[in-house]
C-alpha cells in the first residue's frame, strides 16, 4: 500500500519538475536572444526578430504558457535594454507602438506554433496507434515497393506465412504465391501500377514450409504526397478455420441427405426383396417352373443392387470430377424419391435434351438435385406437378455454354421478403424439419463447379410456385478453364 500511495506524489514531483524546466526555458530563450542581439551592430538593427524567434521556439517546444512568459520577458527586455533610453522602462510613442505590435505578433505566433505542435503530436500519436494496430492485427499485413519487394511485415504475417520479419523484408512477394497462381499475382501488380485496386477475393497462398493456406486477399496502391504510386499494401486473412467449419457442415448436411434417403430407399428395396422371397418359395414348390422364377428373382436382385449403387453415389466422395449425364442423374434422383412422390400423388413432367455432358463430382451433383427435388415436393400439396428440365443453355454473364437444370413446382411459393435470404446458412422456412443448410450447400456445390443458381417464386393462390434454375458449364469448357 505504501508503494501505491507514493505514486501520486511521484507524478506530482515529475510534473512540477517538467513545468520548472518549461518556464525556465523562457528565461533561457530571452537570454539567448539578448546575447545574439548584442554580438554586433549589424544584428542590432532588427532586435524584434531575435525575440520573436525566441517566442516561437519556446511555444514550439515548451508550450503556450512558457511562450507567453517569453513574450512578456522579451517585451520587458526590449523596452528596458534594447530601446533607448536603455535601462529605463520609458520609451517614445513610436517605440511603444512597435512594442505593442511585437507583443501582439508574439502572442499570435505562439498560438499558431502551439496549434501546430498539438497537430503534430496528434498526428504522431495517431501514427503510433495505427502502427500498433497493424502490428498486433491477426490479419497478415505487409507492404511492397513497385517491384514487388517486401518492405514491411507484421506479426500476423509471421503467424500466417511462417516467415519472420527479418526473413521476409527484402524478399520478393512472389515467394508467397503458388507456382500455378503466378499469373494472378502479376495481374494484381499491373492493376496497382495503373492506379487501380484489387478488391477482396478468395485465393490461396504458400507458407514457408510449402503448405497451402486459403486466404481473403485485399491489395491497395500506396501513394506519396504527390499522388505517385510508391508501392502496395496487402491484407490477407486466414480462412483455414472457416473452410474446415464449412466442410464439416457440408459433410453433416450430406449425411443428413443420406438419412432422408433411407426412408425412401427402404421402401424401394423392401418391395423387390419381398418379390424375391415369394419367387424363391414358388421355385421350391414348383420345380418345373423353377428356372423362370429364379430368372425373375435375379431381375429383382439387380434392381436392389442398382438402388444401393445410386444411394452410395450420394455419400461417396471422389478425388476428381468425371463426365456425367445430368439427365440420367435426375432420373436416378427421382427414382430414389419415387415413394415420396407417389404418396403425395405428385405427377412428374420431364423434358431432357439428349447427349449433354458436364464435368462434376457425382455425389455432389446428386446431393444438389436431391435438395431441389425434396424442397419442391415438400412445398406441394396433394396432387401437385413437378416439372424437371435438362437442356442446353448459354450463360450470357460469363459467355459459357452449358446445361440448364430446372426444377419447378406449383407449391406454396416463397414470400418476396424471404427470397434474398434463402441461400444463407441456417435460414429455413421449415421450422420443424429444416436445417437451413440445404440451399446453402447447393449454392456452394454449383459455385464449385463454375456454375450459377437462380430462383424465382410467386405467392398468388392458384398461380403460386417456385422455379430453381441451375447452370453448369459443359465438360469441355470446364477442362479449358482449368
Amino acid at each position: 500500500m505504501a508503494t501505491e500511495k507514493t505514486k501520486p506524489a511521484r507524478w506530482i514531483a515529475i510534473r512540477r519538475y517538467s513545468s520548472l524546466i518549461s518556464y525556465g526555458a523562457a528565461f533561457v530563450s530571452v537570454w539567448v536572444a539578448l546575447s545574439l542581439w548584442s554580438l554586433s551592430p549589424v544584428l542590432r538593427r532588427e532586435p524584434f526578430t531575435f525575440f520573436l524567434v525566441a517566442v516561437v521556439v519556446t511555444a514550439r517546444f515548451f508550450g503556450f504558457g512558457p511562450a507567453l512568459l517569453c513574450a512578456f520577458l522579451s517585451a520587458l527586455s526590449i523596452d528596458f535594454i534594447v530601446l533607448p533610453p536603455m535601462f529605463s522602462v520609458s520609451a517614445s510613442a513610436v517605440d511603444l507602438e512597435r512594442l505593442g505590435v511585437f507583443v501582439a505578433i508574439a502572442i499570435l505566433v505562439s498560438s499558431l506554433a502551439r496549434q501546430k505542435s498539438k497537430a503534430e503530436l496528434r498526428a504522431e500519436r495517431t501514427r503510433r496507434e495505427m502502427a500498433a494496430i497493424v502490428e498486433d492485427s491477426d490479419d497478415a499485413i505487409f507492404s511492397t515497393n513497385p517491384n514487388g519487394i517486401i518492405l514491411s511485415w507484421n506479426r500476423g504475417a509471421e503467424r500466417l506465412y511462417g516467415y519472420t520479419s527479418e526473413e521476409a523484408v527484402g524478399a520478393p512477394v512472389l515467394m508467397l504465391t503458388p507456382p500455378e497462381r503466378r499469373e494472378e499475382a502479376q495481374h494484381n501488380q499491373q492493376v496497382l501500377k495503373q492506379g487501380g485496386r484489387v478488391d477482396s477475393y478468395q485465393t490461396e497462398r504458400m507458407r514457408k514450409d510449402g503448405s497451402r493456406v486459403p486466404v481473403v486477399l485485399t491489395v491497395s496502391a500506396l501513394r506519396n504526397k504527390r499522388g505517385e504510386i510508391v508501392g502496395a499494401s496487402a491484407v490477407a486473412r486466414d480462412l483455414s478455420v472457416q473452410k474446415r467449419s464449412e466442410e464439416a457442415i457440408r459433410r453433416s448436411e450430406k449425411l443428413a441427405t443420406a438419412g432422408r434417403l433411407a426412408a425412401s430407399v427402404a421402401h424401394e428395396i423392401n418391395n423387390p426383396l419381398e418379390a424375391v422371397l415369394n419367387l424363391l418359395y414358388l421355385a421350391r414348390h414348383d420345380p418345373e417352373r423353377a428356372q423362370q422364377y429364379l430368372s425373375m428373382a435375379e431381375v429383382e436382385v439387380h434392381r436392389v443392387a442398382n438402388l444401393a449403387q445410386q444411394t452410395l453415389g450420394f455419400v461417396r466422395d471422389t478425388q476428381s470430377p468425371s463426365r456425367l449425364d445430368p439427365a440420367l442423374i435426375m432420373d436416378e434422383t427421382l427414382i430414389l424419391y419415387s415413394r415420396k412422390l407417389e404418396t403425395k400423388g405428385i405427377r412428374v413432367s420431364r423434358r431432357y435434351s439428349p447427349k449433354l455432358e458436364i464435368s462434376a463430382y457425382s455425389g455432389e451433383v446428386r446431393q444438389l438435385l436431391a435438395n431441389l427435388v425434396v424442397n419442391a415436393v415438400d412445398a406441394m400439396e396433394q396432387g401437385g406437378v413437378l416439372q424437371v428440365r435438362v437442356e442446353a443453355a448459354h450463360e450470357w454473364s460469363t459467355g459459357n455454354s452449358g446445361v440448364r437444370i430446372t426444377v419447378a413446382d406449383n407449391g406454396s411459393g416463397i414470400p418476396a421478403d424471404n427470397l434474398p435470404r434463402i441461400f444463407e446458412p441456417f435460414y429455413t422456412t421449415k421450422v420443424e424439419s429444416g436445417t437451413g443448410l440445404g440451399l446453402w450447400v447447393s449454392r456452394g456445390i454449383v459455385q464449385k463447379h463454375g456454375g450459377s443458381i437462380r430462383v424465382r417464386s410467386r405467392v398468388d393462390g392458384q398461380r403460386s410456385g417456385t422455379v430453381f434454375s441451375v447452370f453448369l458449364p459443359f465438360a469441355h469448357q470446364v477442362a479449358r478453364v482449368a
